[in-house]
């Protein structure tokens, strides 16, 4: 039924402890999706192994390393068998909400875009996934913070819809919005699953040798 795709950044620190919250999360989704992980930094095989998911190491990067989004999406909907594909951070953990809303928005059109808002939340350890999932969305609501329109993490869509992306650099900016606008201009309905779907995101610092500003105001 369904493909999750990303990339991800080292699975060491804290990097690699909501990166773990965020793939067990996706792991545990019933029915179970396809979860494929793109790229080969350290630690990306183990816990593919571990989790049981999809790892495909090599993945086509800029000039500065940074895999790019054309590659990625070009890769994912080649090698998914699954008729929808979802791709969405490495930091985001979903649950039973967003599948049904996957679920629900796939009866209703073949050609679509399925997007929506974040809620940031501090996580510094391994989320214990054994409760209900009544209480993370108790964290999000209670001690999280609804970002606005512009902070959207994953994207659902049909198999075969974005062709011909440019050569974008995951993790910079307006890439994000570039796939909503691309979806737009080909006149596909655009579901905002705000208000349905709970996707939370865990904060985190920036990677990046000048921080935001190097993600923001850089080159890339």
């Amino acid at each position: 039924m369904l493909t999750i795709f990303t990339t991800a950044k080292p699975f060491t620190g804290h990097a690699g402890i909501i990166q773990r919250n965020a793939l067990t999360s996706w792991s545990q989704l019933q029915p179970r999706p396809e979860i494929m992980l793109f790229g080969n930094e350290s630690g990306a095989a183990e816990i593919a192994q571990e989790l049981g998911l999809r790892h495909v190491p090599e993945i086509a990067r800029n000039e500065k390393g940074t895999p790019r989004l054309d590659a990625l999406f070009e890769q994912a909907q080649s090698l998914s068998a699954a008729p929808v594909l979802c791709y969405a951070n490495a930091d985001i953990i979903l649950m039973s909400d967003f599948i049904h809303g996957v679920a629900t928005v796939s009866r209703w059109r073949n050609r679509f875009l399925m997007v929506g808002r974040r809620w940031d939340v501090d996580l510094n350890a391994d989320w214990d996934f054994k409760q209900s999932q009544s209480a993370l969305h108790d964290l999000a609501r209670n001690r999280g913070k609804r970002r606005g329109c512009s902070f959207v993490d994953y994207f659902v869509f049909p198999r075969g819809l974005y062709q011909d992306i440019p050569p974008l650099a995951i993790g910079r900016t307006r890439w994000d919005h570039w796939l909503v606008w691309k979806a737009e201009s080909m006149r596909v309905p655009i579901i905002d699953a705000t208000w349905s779907v709970i996707a939370v995101h865990q904060n985190h610092e920036y990677a990046h040798p000048k921080g935001q500003a190097g993600i923001f105001g850089g080159e890339e």
